[in-house]
């Protein structure tokens, strides 16, 4: 069962396929590799999406849903399968094979949604997922078959003119207010339908020009484009020439504001906010005061879909975009501007991370992913250093919420290219170490924790040094050296100096992030080391701050040592309460180490109170977290022994048997769903 699996809701307003989508769902059931294929804007991912919610609701197994067709090549085509799956690698094995091993046991319906230009690589990943994980099957959506043995193709083709497709119609001119009334506005809809044969995209965009026509305008002027195209060419359908003059049309009908503006944002890859829209797309005969309404006519015209503050734009209206903006000379230009926004972006998000805008950053910077990748390999073709900056702001954020082999690749690529000494070389190799730290790598970790504190002395650079600081404990910690990780951090708080605390003006001082983050590493020594009310002490300072500041991640980890504290004193009430506020702050930034923490925690604390049902419940759904992290150790030492007493504890309540069938019955169920029902919430999707 899943850990976190990605299955976009069902949208609205799906019409037809009464015969494609029962028998979709069908051959789900009988083959374990489904290729539906079909022109660009037939509706495949559509149909697939609703045949996705079908075989789970009849099957009640999971379905990992994985937008292809934002990723530009294949590098990041394993990494959008595992974040589709929920799977946050945490071990240094090659991405796919870890993947594999992670799936072997594991029987969820995977989709691959447009893979028409990933073909190689998506041949590659299906092939050994097949091979290697028996129970596991695969939906792709392309524009053909990949050509896998054992593969079943089902060909999708248009909507029929006379019935689907004009029910189509009939709803998006409702939706632009322009309803299809009398005999006339039916036979004139009719024979637009016939005339773009069907496509649902192209009578979406045809559509979206009866805002300023009606439907006999646009049926006269869309005969009288598609009357002047050279006949097909020979074995390519009509309805192929039909979407392309329907874009074209569209494009032409723009105002040209609208055209330009279409064509640059054909720069982002994923769903893109007006803000970041104005910084990149605005300039030359764009202004700024233009942008808010050429948007509003993008969306209006179906190039663009909006949903709440974000706009999306379909691969096939993308590609055309696209095209236009290579015409017009542009494409480095804007490469350039998006790149230099989603860097500028990043280092705020960096800068307001110890505080009350960290979970929006958090959740920025996952919906941004694709995104911050392409904007990274333009830095790293065009500005290395830039690219250094970059990829240090980002490798934190990156390596709590589960990307660590991109945090890998991009820290060591951007390093390798650029030697230029300075805070952001510095930070970037902290980054890279955590990623090490994370990854079971001790020693290059704290080999590269070193070469920071070195490079920070050198320069000056406090923020380096506590950082390297903390970086060094983090190691010593793990390999369970506490007195040594207490004494590293305690030397680089006293060589920084200042106070923790805020300011007399009520402001927090400069270095509050990496302060916390030694005073952090510092509880954690205190708890290793028995030193109990210390420990306490501290924790409860930083989580009362972090509070203050509206901040998770210190608090989250301030609560995990509370719980474990209270744990060893027998408080079990107590470190319940703080299990489950370690959850909800893990939840919120989309930490799955830390859930995995909090669940073993939390299973302890239970069996601790006697909810033994309970206990085993949070234990099997920790499992299946620290699965899907993959990480070696299983966090500190110490909690180790915690553990595995009350693993014990519970079992010995329940029995062997009745230990072993609540198990069962948790494993059914799923952690995730578990994880929201211990937390007393409703899962989101569901």
């Amino acid at each position: 069962m899943s850990v976190s699996y990605h299955l976009p809701p069902v949208l609205p307003g799906f019409v037809g396929r009464e015969r494609e989508l029962p028998a979709l769902t069908d051959a789900l059931r009988e083959h374990r590799l489904i290729s539906l294929t079909g022109a660009g804007g037939v509706g495949k991912s559509r149909l697939s999406l609703h045949a996705a919610h079908g075989f789970r609701e009849a099957t009640g197994r999971e379905v990992a849903w994985a937008d292809l067709w934002q990723l530009p090549d294949d590098r990041l085509l394993v990494a959008a399968v595992a974040d589709a799956l929920g799977f946050a690698d945490h071990t240094p094995a090659v991405p796919l094979d870890a993947l594999g091993g992670w799936l072997a046991d594991e029987d969820p319906l995977l989709v691959l949604d447009s893979c028409e230009h990933l073909l190689d690589g998506c041949r590659s990943l299906v092939s050994q997922l097949l091979r290697e994980c028996p129970k596991v099957s695969v939906l792709v959506t392309s524009r053909e078959p990949l050509g896998v043995p054992g593969e079943r193709c089902v060909a999708l083709g248009p909507l029929p003119f006379g019935s689907d497709a004009l029910s189509l119609l009939e709803r998006l001119a409702d939706d632009a207010g322009r309803p299809l009334t009398g005999t006339a506005d039916m036979m004139a809809a009719t024979r637009l339908c016939a005339r773009l044969e069907g496509v649902p995209l192209a009578i979406e965009l045809a559509s979206g020009q009866l805002a300023e026509r009606d439907i006999h305008q646009v049926d006269r002027e869309l005969a009288q484009l598609l009357d002047l195209q050279t006949p097909r060419p020979r074995g390519g359908p009509r309805r192929h020439q039909a979407l392309r003059t329907t874009i074209g049309w569209s494009h032409e009908l723009c105002a040209p504001a609208e055209r330009l503006l279409w064509a640059r944002v054909s720069a982002f890859r994923g769903p893109m906010g007006a803000d970041a829209v104005r910084e990149v797309c605005t300039g030359g005969p764009l202004a700024p005061e233009d942008v808010e309404a050429a948007l509003a006519g993008l969306v209006r015209k179906s190039v663009l879909t909006r949903s709440r503050e974000c706009y999306r734009m379909l691969d096939t209206v993308r590609e055309y975009g696209r095209m236009w903006l290579d015409a017009l000379a542009e494409s480095d230009r804007i490469d350039d501007r998006h790149a230099l926004h989603h860097a500028r972006t990043a280092r705020r998000a960096d800068q307001a991370w110890f505080g009350a805008d960290q979970v929006h950053w958090y959740r920025w910077i996952s919906a941004s992913h694709v995104d911050l990748c392409s904007a990274l390999d333009h830095l790293l073709a065009t500005d290395p250093e830039a690219a250094v900056e970059m990829a240090g702001h980002l490798g934190f954020f990156w390596s709590c919420c589960g990307h660590l082999p991109e945090a890998d690749r991009y820290l060591e690529e951007a390093l390798r290219l650029s030697s230029a000494p300075g805070p952001a070389r510095n930070r970037a190799l902290w980054a890279l170490g955590v990623v090490r730290v994370l990854r079971g790598e001790h020693e290059a970790g704290r080999d590269l924790a070193r070469a920071c504190r070195h490079q920070a002395e050198q320069t000056g650079d406090t923020d380096a040094v506590l950082r390297a600081a903390y970086l060094l404990a983090l190691t010593h910690l793990l390999g369970g050296r506490p007195l040594a990780a207490e004494h590293v951090v305690d030397t680089a708080l006293a060589q920084v100096g200042g106070s923790p605390a805020r300011t007399q003006t009520g402001g927090w001082p400069a270095l509050a992030a990496p302060r916390a983050m030694c005073r952090l590493a510092r509880v954690f020594a205190h708890t290793a080391r028995g030193l109990l009310d210390r420990a306490r002490e501290g924790a409860e300072e930083l989580r009362r701050e972090s509070m203050e500041r509206g901040e998770w991640w210190t608090r989250s980890y301030a609560d995990y040592q509370l719980a474990l504290i209270a744990l060893f004193e027998d408080r079990a009430d107590s470190a319940t309460a703080h299990a489950i506020s370690m959850l909800e702050g893990k939840l919120r930034i989309g930490d799955s180490f830390g859930l995995a923490l909090g669940l073993d925690l939390l299973a302890s604390a239970l069996a601790a109170q006697g909810a033994a049902e309970r206990a085993v419940a949070a234990h099997t759904a920790a499992e299946r977290y620290w699965n899907a992290v993959g990480h070696p150790q299983r966090g500190t030492p110490e909690l180790g022994p915690v553990r595995d007493r009350y693993e014990a504890t519970a079992r010995s309540q329940l029995g062997d048997a009745g230990y072993d069938e609540a198990a069962a019955r948790a494993m059914l169920r799923g952690p995730g769903a578990i994880t929201w029902e211990l937390l007393g919430r409703t899962p989101p999707g569901r």
